[in-house]
C-alpha cells in the first residue's frame, strides 16, 4: 500500500505484522506520506540462510523490491524510496522475534540503510488508562509503555483522588487498537515514539547477530544460561 508523495525526505515505510494490523494501519496512516508493507508470519532467518535462499524467499524479496535499492554489494542508498523504514510489530515475544529477523535482514543485506540512521522500530503502548474526572471535565486517556510506568501513573491518579476505568486495557497486539488509537500513539509523528536502529560498532553488532541468529547452538545456549532467570510470576501471559 504505497503513499501518494514521491518525496523521499518526507515519506515513511511501515513494515507491519499481519493482516489485522494492516487493516487498522490503513485507516490510521497519513496516506500522503506513509506507505505500508505487510509481512505474514516470521520471515527467513537470513543469518543462517544463503544469499540465494534469501533472494528466493517471498517476504525478503518483497521487502527488497519495495525499498527499491537492491541488496548486498549492489545496495544503493541513494535509490531508497522512503526516508524512514519503520518496523511496527506487536509488543510481545513473537513481535520481538519478527523485529529481530527483520533487523537481521537489514544488517546483513542493507547495512548502509542502518548506518544512515534510517531504520526505526515503532514503540506501541502496552496499556490504556482512562482517568475519570468529576464534573464537566472530560475524561483523560493516558498511555503507558511498561508495567513500571503504569504503576507510577496509577499511584499518581490515586494520590490526586482521581479514579480510572476498570479493567485497564492491556494491548496484546496492534490489532487490538482502533485506528484512532494506533494513529495517536504509534504512527503520527506528533504523538509516537520511535527507536532509531544504529550500528555504533559494526564488529560487535555482527558478533551479536551471529550469536543470537547463527548456526552455532552451544554459544547461544551459554548466553541464555548466563542471563538472570525470570520469576514465572512476573511473566505476563
Amino acid at each position: 500500500v504505497d503513499c501518494r508523495s514521491k518525496s523521499v525526505d518526507n515519506t515513511e515505510l511501515f513494515i507491519v505484522e499481519g493482516d489485522s494490523a494492516l487493516g487498522t494501519a490503513k485507516l490510521a496512516r497519513d496516506s500522503a506520506t506513509q506507505a505500508l508493507l505487510p509481512i505474514r508470519g516470521k520471515i527467513l532467518n537470513t543469518q543462517k540462510a544463503s544469499l540465494q535462499d534469501m533472494l528466493n524467499n517471498q517476504e525478503c524479496a518483497a521487502i527488497i523490491q519495495v525499498i527499491g535499492a537492491g541488496s548486498g554489494r549492489t545496495f544503493d542508498l541513494d535509490q531508497v524510496r522512503y526516508g524512514k523504514i519503520i518496523v511496527m510489530s506487536d509488543a510481545d515475544v513473537d513481535g520481538a522475534h519478527i523485529r529481530t529477523l527483520l533487523l537481521t535482514l537489514f544488517f546483513r543485506y542493507m547495512r548502509p540503510l542502518v548506518e544512515a540512521g534510517r531504520v526505526f522500530a515503532a514503540v506501541p503502548p502496552l496499556h490504556r488508562v482512562v482517568a475519570k474526572h468529576r464534573g464537566s471535565t472530560p475524561n483523560e486517556v493516558l498511555y503507558t509503555y511498561s508495567e513500571a510506568e503504569l504503576n507510577t501513573v496509577l499511584a499518581d491518579l490515586e494520590a490526586r483522588g482521581i479514579g480510572y476505568e476498570q479493567p485497564i486495557q492491556r494491548y496484546k497486539g496492534l490489532g487490538e487498537m482502533d485506528a484512532d488509537q494506533l494513529a495517536e500513539t504509534t504512527m503520527m509523528p506528533s504523538g509516537r515514539m520511535l527507536r532509531r536502529v544504529r550500528v555504533v560498532d559494526a564488529e560487535a553488532a555482527a558478533a551479536m547477530f551471529e550469536l543470537l541468529m547463527g548456526n552455532e547452538v552451544a554459544p547461544r545456549r551459554q548466553f541464555i544460561a548466563d542471563r538472570p532467570r525470570l520469576d514465572p510470576a512476573s511473566i505476563d501471559v
